[in-house]
């Protein structure tokens, strides 16, 4: 039989869904909104003034019209997750530009930078309004390096498949080209910034590949510890800000190198140094099933597949109560410790990373196990964290090896 060990060819080249776009925009709106005013804010607290203005920046005129082409990044970011086909140029995409976006505001809250020049004073009835609303979005900090020539890179490789003459090509490179210049032109941005804008970019598109084999979830830990400490900040002590980043970086490490058994889980149980080093993680995902359990309330939390075979999430103590007698406990959650009333059955755990394919090595220990108790008569429950990915997989692949024993339910 055919593993289920790592994503198919098709994935790469299936379509994206909106439900998809939606999200992988919104994730990107969120990150930015959030990161992206607390990076101005905090450089506005402290009156930072230095710069990193060169003897060019002089020369450069102001240009009011410039603003056009600077306002048109938005409909660039927001169009990119509807123009791009694939769920992995989707992936490519939204990967991009949260590196970027992670990575400039960490930038920009440890070396807070401001532009040095002053725009003259504008009284035109078209220019003046939106150079007002300009300032309201975006300040004369977060400077190097400029995230709108960074976006323009990702953008580049984004549209570009859509472009099928050299002309379009051109008229695309020429339009990104002066969203890019005119953040200079419009005062907003030095040369250096621009220039380490392109090398961030350029970083960003090296960094994340198309087709992958895997989802990278190691990288969304990562950007999740930037974001911690370009909020934390803001509002946090500082040690709290680095125990929860560096937190979150180990997550990403263990993620990176694919150990499921990074916290050691122990006949259901973590050990107190697991919750000493990761405790931002665990509790997320405590308080994401306590959501899941509200959410679910009105459904039952597991289901039987086949005959002696439940699949579902982590249940309660009550919940527990409810399964047959006997009942052979698979746990593939290695987030969530086991319930106490199943610890001292027949319980087995196979820890499985969370959103990752698992191995066919892990594939085949489990589907072991749940043969070996259904053979002995013994009923089996089957769960991950939340129910919905780990545990029906693995029941897919039990029922797919024994079509004899049922459909799913």
């Amino acid at each position: 039989m055919r593993m289920p060990t790592s994503t198919s060819t098709t994935s790469f080249t299936s379509r994206a869904t909106t439900a998809q776009r939606l999200r992988h925009g919104l994730l990107n709106a969120l990150v930015f909104g959030l990161c992206y005013p607390v990076a101005n804010l905090l450089a506005q607290q402290q009156g930072i003034g230095r710069n990193v203005a060169t003897a060019w920046d002089a020369h450069i005129a102001f240009v009011p019209w410039m603003v056009l082409p600077y306002m048109f990044s938005g409909v660039f970011f927001v169009g990119s997750f509807a123009v791009v086909g694939s769920l992995d140029a989707l992936r490519v995409l939204s990967q991009r530009l949260l590196l970027a976006t992670v990575l400039a505001c960490l930038v920009f809250v440890l070396v807070p930078l401001r532009f040095s020049f002053e725009r003259p004073e504008l009284t035109s009835a078209l220019w003046a309004p939106l150079y007002a609303l300009l300032g309201v979005v975006d300040q004369p900090y977060n400077q190097l390096p400029s995230l709108h020539v960074a976006y323009c890179c990702i953008f580049w490789l984004a549209w570009r498949p859509l472009c099928a003459t050299w002309a379009t090509r051109w008229a695309l490179f020429l339009t990104l080209g002066l969203v890019s210049v005119a953040t200079l032109f419009t005062y907003q941005h030095h040369v250096l910034d621009v220039l380490a804008g392109a090398a961030l970019g350029a970083a960003c598109v090296a960094l994340v590949r198309p087709r992958r084999q895997t989802p990278w979830v190691a990288l969304y830990y990562a950007l999740g510890a930037g974001v911690v400490v370009v909020l934390g900040m803001a509002w946090w002590p500082g040690w709290l800000t680095a125990y929860c980043a560096a937190s979150l970086l180990l997550v990403a490490q263990a993620y990176a190198r694919g150990d499921a058994n990074f916290l050691h889980k122990t006949r259901g149980r973590f050990a107190w140094w697991a919750w000493l080093f990761y405790a931002p993680y665990l509790l997320g995902y405590r308080l994401t099933w306590l959501a899941v359990q509200w959410r679910e309330r009105k459904n039952p939390p597991c289901a039987e597949v086949a005959p002696g075979l439940w699949v579902g999430r982590r249940l309660s103590q009550a919940q527990a109560q409810q399964l047959p007698p006997g009942c052979t406990v698979v746990d593939l959650a290695n987030e969530l410790s086991e319930t106490p009333a199943l610890r001292n059955t027949r319980y087995h755990h196979v820890p499985l990373l969370d959103l990752v394919p698992p191995s066919a090595t892990d594939v085949q220990r489990v589907l072991a196990i749940v043969h070996d108790a259904l053979q002995s008569g013994h009923p089996v429950y089957l769960h991950c964290a939340m129910g919905y990915s780990r545990s029906r997989q693995m029941a897919s692949a039990y029922l797919a090896q024994n079509p004899q024993a049922g459909c799913p339910s």
